[in-house]
């Protein structure tokens, strides 16, 4: 790479990281398209296999893996398990079982290689969570029985995924895996345990004392508990997402009891952290490194696009219908499998972890984030017509706000 290069992506991916929300606005009148689908699109644009404009270097895939790092704790903090245990929980952990079983034989059976058709199984059993989140909640569902039936086969599709990384990329034994991550678990709950505890009246005054001003103490503290999880993870040999993951789950627990003004202070500071920059900046190089020739060049590749949207609707949305409560009527059983194959931000990150590791063909790589990008289009839309069109938006109803996520 030229000397001039690294400057060039420097300015080019954060350029693309802003052309995409304003992209994603221009067409909302017409279609309603996630801001991470137009993030790897222009990064796909940018990167070598198009204009070759931008190439990644090593301080551009410092950032990437620091942007996928805050992409799981942000999406370990946006999930309230406490809200989502009994029914609802069970039954969307059993479907992901189901789609996991079913996903990893799949992905052998289409594969040369087995094993490395299981990782590509894998990618299938994701659902975007933080992409049907806002959609529910401007629909009005989201408190509602259906809005927890999703949020838990979300909530699920996000965690199981993540867990099944940690314990097939290890390369360990099933005995000493189980080992491995019993330990994990006790480090988990020591800090679940520490965060639920009652807040000294010292850490409440300097959270307050320091919100709007250079000392940011909570914000650190959470930053603190993401590396310090992830340095656990890494320390067990796991994958870092798991620490990552966790770390939100327990920075959710630790900045609970305060004032609401100022928790939403605290996560409009992490959210702007993730969202603002580091989050674009692993989608938009995830799109430089999308190996676009091998998606074109061979038709068969090029195939597996719609084949993989497929698997996603039968896979993944298959059991999540099926398995819903027996009372549920049959549009909303079809919406909730739809929006449980809603898949693409994990499926970037599976993708991307796997052909690093040598587990995955770019080429077969490419055609699941092809169907991901095709699934998060198409799958919530025909979802919300299945179920007869929107609902008032919560904020008219009076029900509590969520956050909306751009990925």
């Amino acid at each position: 790479m030229s000397a001039s290069a690294q400057p060039v992506a420097l300015i080019l991916i954060p350029a693309a990281a802003v052309a995409a929300p304003l992209l994603a606005d221009r067409l909302l009148r017409w279609i309603a398209v996630p801001t991470v689908v137009f993030e790897i699109v222009l990064g796909v644009l940018i990167g070598p296999d198009v204009l070759g404009w931008a190439h990644v270097d090593d301080l551009v895939d410092a950032l990437s893996q620091f942007g996928l790092a805050i992409l799981m704790f942000l999406a370990g903090y946006e999930i309230d398990f406490a809200k989502l245990r009994g029914g609802p929980l069970k039954r969307a952990g059993t479907a992901w079982l189901v789609s996991l079983v079913a996903a990893l034989g799949v992905g052998a059976l289409i594969n040369r290689d087995p094993w490395n058709g299981a990782f590509a199984g894998l990618a299938i059993t994701t659902t975007a969570l933080g992409t049907i989140l806002p959609i529910l909640r401007d629909s009005g569902e989201l408190p509602t029985p259906f809005g927890s039936l999703v949020m838990a086969t979300g909530a699920v599709g996000e965690f199981g995924p993540i867990i099944a990384i940690a314990v097939l990329l290890s390369g360990n034994s099933p005995a000493r895996t189980a080992v491995i991550l019993g330990a994990f678990a006790v480090i988990t709950a020591v800090a679940v345990l520490g965060a639920r505890r009652p807040r000294p009246a010292w850490a409440t005054r300097l959270i307050e004392r320091t919100l709007r001003t250079s000392g940011q103490f909570a914000v650190r503290a959470v930053i603190l508990v993401l590396a310090v999880m992830v340095a656990a993870a890494l320390w067990l040999d796991l994958d870092m997402l798991l620490g990552a993951f966790t770390a939100g789950i327990v920075s959710r627990l630790l900045l609970a009891g305060i004032r609401q003004a100022e928790e939403d202070v605290i996560e409009a500071k992490l959210e702007s952290i993730g969202f603002g920059f580091l989050v674009p900046i692993f989608f938009v190089v995830s799109g430089m490194k999308f190996d676009l020739d091998a998606l074109l060049d061979d038709p068969g590749t090029l195939l597996l696009v719609p084949v993989f949207l497929l698997l996603f609707l039968a896979v993944r949305g298959g059991p999540a219908a099926l398995l819903a409560p027996a009372g549920l009527a049959r549009r909303d059983r079809a919406a909730l499998g739809l929006y449980g194959a809603t898949a693409l931000p994990l499926v970037v990150v599976i993708t991307t972890i796997e052909v690093e590791a040598g587990h995955l063909p770019s080429s077969t790589a490419a055609a699941l984030v092809g169907a991901g990008m095709l699934s998060v289009l198409v799958f919530p839309l025909v979802a919300q017509r299945v179920r007869g069109g929107a609902r008032p938006a919560a904020a008219d109803s009076g029900q509590p706000r969520v956050r909306a996520e751009s990925w």
